[in-house]
């Protein structure tokens, strides 16, 4: 007979798998997947032990899983689009600008900037890293900016932009959920978001002034003569990301936008680059590949590795780790443990401070289970929203938090589907970059300051009758 777990049994799965995925990840270097697969026969044992056989636990990672479809969609599009992208030359013509107009002592401050605008164009954080943020990684790499450094300017503005979009997934979720306009959301997210992005803004800027161009102009110009001797840079390899950008305008939903964009893509690397056409679908499915070049002679074998990129089946580390991940946080979710936490957390509060205080500790204890933001989204704002209506706070401070501390720290949570992403699409770990992201963490502890002090916090408007 089922039985709801208790509060000892609930914490403990996630106390489990943060030790299990720390502790072999990080000191025995043993990859992500199998430690969740491990945490997640332990949340099987408490399952267990709470009256659910096998049959429930399926039933529960099948319709975790069934949560994750949007993003696997968008996952494997990605990868279509940054393979056809780099048979296009789209992604090659970022580098070969970037590298002639950024300098070194602004650059971490262009990167955020470039990598927010194509975000909040597109709507979506993972496509920015993928596309302007491979070019920008490849120009911070000439030009000597650590890897580390490079990446979290990069990845800030990815989620800066995503945050801020109403075209993405995430943010369209936070206002659905808590039943409140997209654009007051968008709005009060602005009270974190911009004083947290200036702050990084002023570190990079720092950051960046003990860089400068001497010392690498050789480099750099070599890279350039590869690239022009690879593609033909003119105004056709910018059709794919105008076209991407006027469908989005045209409110077309992203993944067809990128497909309509790839398609546009292999027209362009076909027809303007001379490419075998046949080439531009392998492209999609496996990347592409410095065989597809025309002719290779002369060219550095880092201009070569730099283009090889893409196609649907570079995403499988990521879908794998989805799956594993989604095993442990279905089960968890299924056996009742996650509300046992945050119902017990959300007693006895008696102020605002409180309250988002709790909204903070329920909505990281979900990300760091579950690893994926959309389950702190839906299930802290359902189980919250009435606190914030008993208190008298309009629900945007619960969205906007709901996204402080579940959207911005996805990206640091290794084990997390966006953490896997971009250290496989950056080809920089999270322990590199987590100090550069600086908007990521700051937007929590801002969110928390407003709470405990009421600044940037809005009441409910009552309408009088």
């Amino acid at each position: 007979m089922k039985r709801k777990p208790t509060l000892i049994e609930s914490l403990s799965t996630i106390f489990v798998m943060m030790i299990v995925v720390c502790v072999g990840f990080i000191f025995f270097e043993i990859p992500v997947q199998p430690l969740l697969i491990i945490s997640a026969a332990y949340a099987s044992w408490i399952a267990w032990r709470v009256g659910l056989r096998w049959k429930d636990l399926e039933e529960g990672i099948t319709d975790r899983l069934a949560t994750a479809m949007p993003a696997i969609f968008i996952i494997l599009t990605v990868g279509i689009i940054v393979g056809s992208w780099m048979y296009s030359g789209t992604v090659p013509a970022l580098i070969y600008y970037g590298l002639q107009f950024l300098s070194p002592s602004y650059f971490l401050v262009s990167a955020f900037l470039i990598s927010a605008m194509t975000s909040v164009a597109t709507g979506t954080a993972w496509g920015s890293a993928s596309t302007a943020g491979i070019a920008l990684m490849a120009i911070g790499l000439h030009m000597n900016i650590p890897a580390g450094m490079a990446a979290g300017a990069i990845i800030s503005g990815a989620v800066f932009g995503d945050k801020m979009s109403p075209l993405s997934d995430t943010t369209n979720l936070a206002s659905l959920v808590t039943r409140v306009n997209i654009f007051s959301h968008i709005q009060h997210m602005i009270w974190t978001t911009v004083p947290a992005s200036i702050i990084g803004l002023i570190v990079w800027h720092i950051a960046s002034r003990k860089f400068s161009v001497h010392g690498n102009t050789t480099q750099i110009d070599a890279l350039l003569k590869d690239i022009d001797a690879m593609y033909h840079i003119n105004f056709f390899v910018w059709l794919p990301l105008i076209v991407i950008v006027l469908c989005l305008l045209a409110k077309i939903s992203t993944v067809p936008s990128m497909l309509i964009s790839s398609v546009v893509a292999i027209l362009v690397g076909w027809l303007n680059n001379g490419f075998e056409l046949k080439d531009g679908f392998i492209a999609t499915f496996s990347g592409f590949t410095s065989q597809m070049l025309l002719g290779q002679e002369g060219l550095s074998q880092k201009a070569l590795s730099l283009i090889e990129q893409g196609g649907m089946m570079s995403m499988t580390q990521i879908l794998v780790t989805i799956f594993c991940g989604y095993a442990f946080a279905g089960i968890v979710e299924k056996a009742g443990c996650l509300d046992v936490i945050l119902q017990s957390i959300s007693k006895n509060i008696q102020s605002r401070g409180q309250l988002i205080l709790v909204t903070v500790i329920g909505s990281l204890m979900m990300v760091l289970a579950a690893g994926v933001a959309s389950v702190v989204i839906i299930m802290v704002g359902v189980l919250l929203m009435q606190m914030y209506d008993k208190m008298d706070l309009d629900r945007v401070n619960l969205s906007r938090t709901l996204e402080d501390s579940g959207t911005m720290i996805i990206p640091l949570i290794p084990w997390g589907t966006s953490g896997i992403y971009y250290t496989q699409q950056l080809g920089v770990g999270v322990g590199q970059f987590f100090i550069w992201a600086v908007p990521c963490y700051l937007c929590v502890i801002i969110a928390l300051f407003y709470g405990f002090t009421g600044i940037g916090i809005k009441k409910k408007t009552h309408v009088s009758s």
